[in-house]
């Protein structure tokens, strides 16, 4: 007998801006550096809101706007701006700390 499986989406979990926040941040935290990995967490944020409100409110096609958050994509960082403003994210720096000097 064959267990059965469904597909998992992210999407499905992120149900709420505070969802959607804590998930950006923790992709952000975890990227370590990749950028095609934060625009894919943003990619999946904006499926969870709908893409084509999202294309509406950037003033971009939604092809287009899935190919740029696509894990393959690579957006402009106005593109980035535009989108995190239509889903009502900000983004904002912190200074890392230095490791003490002994």
């Amino acid at each position: 007998m064959k267990p059965q499986t469904s597909t998992w989406d992210v999407t499905d979990y992120l149900k709420t801006e505070e969802d959607q926040a804590m998930y950006l941040d923790a992709c952000m935290e975890d990227a370590d550096g990749d950028a095609a990995f934060i625009a894919k967490a943003l990619g999946d944020i904006a499926r969870a809101r709908g893409m084509s409100q999202i294309a509406t409110d950037t003033g971009l096609s939604r092809e287009s706007l899935y190919k740029a958050l696509s894990a393959d994509g690579n957006p402009s960082f106005a593109t980035i701006l535009k989108v995190m403003k239509s889903l009502g994210l900000e983004l904002h720096a912190t200074a890392k700390k230095s490791p003490v000097a002994t």
